[in-house]
């Protein structure tokens, strides 16, 4: 039987690694991934992430919805266009884009991919 899956923080398990170096412009950013679900195609995933502060370059094969919980960050995309998103705002980053992801503080948010 298929059921509704409830996402609450803490039910499932959280992976903590570095931003990798090779990306990373400033700071020295360290993330949580709290995976809650995934397809079996492994081609959609929801669940939460978050980071320290820190800045670093992005590439996106996949779209991603984003609802930040906590924080405030700045994505830069690779004409220069600058855009800063905060607490309690939503946005959809799409497949293609390249630029910087710069966490300002902690930032925390729920996320929902589609590869």
């Amino acid at each position: 039987m298929t059921r509704v899956l409830r996402l609450r923080p803490g039910q499932a398990a959280v992976e903590a690694s570095a931003v990798d170096p090779a990306k990373v412009i400033a700071g020295a950013p360290q993330q949580e991934v709290e995976n809650h679900f995934s397809t079996p195609d492994g081609r959609f995933h929801s669940g939460y992430w978050s980071s320290s502060a820190g800045k670093w370059r992005v590439s996106y094969a996949e779209t991603e919805f984003c609802h930040l919980l906590e924080g405030e960050v700045e994505l830069v995309d690779a004409e220069g266009r600058a855009e800063r998103f905060a607490a309690g705002e939503s946005l959809v980053i799409p497949a293609g884009f390249e630029g910087t992801w710069e966490s300002l503080g902690r930032v925390r948010k729920l996320y929902v991919i589609y590869e």
